[in-house]
């Protein structure tokens, strides 16, 4: 299909991501989960994240949802009570399910340099048979993740979905989500097409862009309406530099959403159990009570091996790519 055979998608609604605190002295720009915009379905929350040793995110749960950590700059480590860990790189990407239950730790790696750790977190939800899935992971390495150039304007890094031609690899997540991180040097032009039943939003890291004529500057989430095949827009050709942006689209699901912190479910009761399980350490949880990680206190250049975690001494644990 060309580009002049599809329809762009009118915008729902646009708002600047305000900068707050999160985690233990992390800060975030929160635009899914907010007031703006509560939820997004199937997408919970999403923050674009910026975030300094010794602050960070330490042992907390999960259930009923999927994470996709996005890493721009810096490294994060992350650990869980399965015995899962290992490390993300710049341009890295972590898909993990929750599932029915999940306690885990994410740390930035204090680098030399002081580089800091800034990327993007998209909390996606599940489908109601899948809320008590087994916990699992899919790093996705930045030498995996495809480049395509359509023009010398644009570049796109196919995370997840196929984009001018170019398709990404395939069952990264149960929930279908298409995610791009597009650069767009001024002048030039994009279209990215969705199917009609993905709900699909765009979030500008960089410089600004227009999008049905309206003027969208750096920090500010887009939302669209579903009465199009794709989302258009345009850097303008006086502008002082080139524009970053994800754009990423999700299958809905018909369903209720009932959350409370990073509890996801379909009703009230659903959520009393999976409250009654954490606290009992049962169903899901069985490895919550009395679990620490060994990175929550931080984690720094000296705790790595070949750019990996090390081991834990008397301990055999694998990696997420072992799993």
């Amino acid at each position: 299909m060309s580009d002049n055979m599809v329809s762009p998608r009118s915008i729902l609604k646009y708002f600047l991501a305000v900068a707050q605190e999160e985690g233990v002295g992390a800060k975030v720009r929160r635009s899914i989960g907010t007031y703006q915009i509560r939820n997004f379905t199937p997408f919970l929350m999403l923050d674009h994240f910026n975030v300094s040793p010794p602050a960070g995110f330490p042992d907390h749960p999960h259930h009923g949802q999927e994470t996709i950590t996005y890493m721009l700059t810096g490294r994060f480590a992350h650990e869980d009570f399965t015995g899962s860990r290992g490390v993300l790189n710049s341009g890295d990407l972590q898909f993990m399910t929750a599932g029915k239950g999940i306690v885990h730790s994410e740390i930035p790696i204090g680098c030399d340099d002081g580089t800091p750790a800034t990327g993007m977190q998209l909390w996606v939800d599940l489908p109601k048979k899948l809320k008590n899935c087994d916990p699992r992971y899919r790093d996705l390495r930045k030498d995996e993740i495809p480049i395509v150039k359509p023009n010398d304007k644009v570049t796109v890094k196919v995370i997840s979905g196929k984009s001018y031609g170019k398709e990404s690899l395939k069952e990264l997540a149960y929930t279908p989500v298409h995610y791009y991180d597009y650069e767009v040097a001024p002048g030039g032009e994009f279209t990215q097409e969705f199917p009609k039943d993905f709900n699909v939003f765009l979030y500008v890291l960089k410089g600004g862009l227009e999008i049905n004529g309206e003027k969208i500057e750096q920090y500010n989430a887009v939302f669209f309406n579903t009465d199009g095949d794709s989302v258009q827009g345009k850097v303008p050709q006086d502008a002082k530099e080139s524009t970053q942006f994800v754009v990423v689209g999700g299958q809905k699901l018909e369903q209720p959403i009932v959350q409370h912190g990073p509890f996801v479910e379909t009703s009230r009761e659903k959520i009393y159990e999976v409250f009654m399980n954490y606290q009992a350490g049962a169903n899901g949880f069985e490895n919550a009570p009395g679990f620490k990680s060994s990175i929550s206190d931080g984690v720094n250049e000296k705790d790595l091996i070949d750019g990996d975690l090390a081991p834990i001494k008397g301990k055999k644990i694998p990696n997420h790519d072992e799993l």
